[in-house]
């Protein structure tokens, strides 16, 4: 027993190698996971304390068992036999399938990287980019049942929209975007997962996909995640809040349960002085293909001009950014008090919820007071004046600084939008396009009237 055993000096370093592992495997790891792991609970714990509506137990589940969860739930096991039947491929092939767009759906939501790195960015791009204007947070927001699940209705203007809602409901919760495929790229992918947010396939006609992503929500909403929702399925193309696709939301009307948790909408409205994708946007409502041909080349140069300004100190911003949350609305409410209630009438509510809590700032209300025609300069000031009661009468939203016909006109001025003509001013021959597109909110937000929506309401 006490001999010496003379072993060559490579087998004896693997010798202790795997001894190295095993001792780290059985000892060393799990006690360094359950000190780090009691740390981020606590921390976890604090955190929860400080939100109006703590993270849900659903959003903290390690993904692989959340897909696992997922992919042996009964509804889309029936998906499964049923694509199987339908296709003539074995239940395995369609299993396999179903895992696959499982993975691909499924978030891995870190609250480190939310809270510690997300919000902390947004904030300081939101603010490096615009100022910031918060109007109009509806009382009964703060009475909604902590039980509820919250979902956020909001128009899609910008981009920047992500940024900027994920910061300013930082401190009631964390946010669950539905993200289109534009951001399934590596790294921007991992990045967005981490953040809780769930990729979905915009017009997928695969009907084994649409089963499971439509579970997927429904045992999110049932769950209580609160969600970021965009209606209309992409952005703007004519600076109007649009109609609303019935996806996502028939997911949620199908799924809900009256006797079980509920589910409340709170419409959001988001408006810019100046939308960063405005002349792509444009350029894609008037070819009528939602394809926006941005070269990689003017992106990174826009982005060179913006960060060299910054530098320089001689960067002023793009303008106001307001964010205005309408009144909240129950589903389970809604759903017993209107007769033959469908998701196409819930989704005409909510979108016109949203159309009626849209702020109005400097460049829009200057672009809807010259979009008609020609104005004389010395005659700008009337038409704005005119403009602003009528606003003002249909209980409009305005943030509108003391010179707010100065700052507008300036910016349409400096952009090239609008110009002097022989009858006063007016859009430029190539940018009745923006100016129009900048006008489009104000005037959709005269159109709706006090009296036309109070009459949508009660449909």
């Amino acid at each position: 027993m006490m001999r010496t055993v003379e072993l060559p000096l490579w087998l004896l370093v693997l010798v202790l190698g795997f001894a190295a592992i095993s001792f780290s495997s059985h000892f060393l790891f799990p006690s360094v996971r359950w000190f780090f792991r009691g740390r981020m609970e606590r921390a976890l714990a604090r955190l929860n304390k400080r939100l109006d509506r703590p993270i849900e137990p659903f959003k903290l589940m390690a993904r692989q068992d959340m897909i696992v969860r997922l992919v042996h739930d009964p509804a889309v096991s029936q998906a499964v036999a049923d694509h199987a039947r339908e296709t003539g491929v074995p239940e395995s092939v369609a299993f396999q399938e179903a895992r696959t767009y499982a993975r691909e759906i499924v978030p891995g939501f870190s609250a480190l990287v939310y809270f510690g790195f997300a919000t902390r960015a947004a904030r300081w791009l939101s603010k490096a980019f615009y100022r910031v204007r918060v109007g109009r947070v509806n009382a009964a927001l703060v009475q909604i049942d902590r039980q509820a699940t919250v979902i956020f209705i909001m128009n899609h203007r910008s981009n920047m929209d992500y940024v900027l809602v994920t910061w300013l409901v930082a401190d009631r919760s964390a946010l669950s975007y539905a993200v289109g495929e534009w951001a399934r790229v590596w790294p921007l992918s991992r990045l967005i997962r981490a953040m809780g947010a769930y990729f979905i396939r915009r017009g997928s006609r695969n009907t084994l996909y649409r089963r499971v992503l439509a579970r997927y929500v429904q045992m999110a909403t049932a769950e209580g995640a609160t969600q970021a929702v965009f209606p209309e399925g992409g952005l703007s193309l004519d600076g109007r809040v649009g109609a609303a696709r019935m996806g996502l939301l028939n997911y949620i009307v199908t799924g809900f349960d009256p006797a079980g948790r509920n589910v409340v909408f709170v419409p959001v409205a988001i408006a810019y002085d100046r939308v960063l994708e405005d002349r792509l946007l444009v350029e894609a409502g008037t070819s009528g293909e939602r394809r926006f041909r941005a070269r990689p080349r003017s992106i990174l140069a826009f982005i060179g001009r913006i960060l060299w300004r910054m530098v320089r100190r001689r960067f002023a911003g793009f303008g106001m950014a307001a964010v205005a949350f309408g009144a909240p609305l129950s589903l389970r409410d809604y759903l017993a008090g209107t007769p033959g209630a469908t998701t196409e009438s819930l989704g005409a509510r909510l979108m016109a919820d949203v159309a009626h809590s849209l702020p109005v700032l400097p460049v829009p209300l200057v672009a809807a007071a010259l979009v008609a025609g020609p104005v004389p300069r010395a005659a700008l000031e009337g038409a704005i004046a005119g403009l602003v009661t009528r606003l003002e009468a249909a209980g409009a939203l305005l943030h509108l600084p003391a010179d707010a016909l100065a700052r507008g006109l300036r910016v349409l001025e400096a952009r090239g939008i609008v110009r002097e003509g022989p009858k006063g001013l007016e859009a430029a021959p190539d940018k009745a396009g923006l100016l129009a597109f900048y006008a489009a909110g104000v005037l959709q937000r005269l159109e709706i009237g006090e009296s036309n929506y109070s009459a949508t309401q009660q449909t």
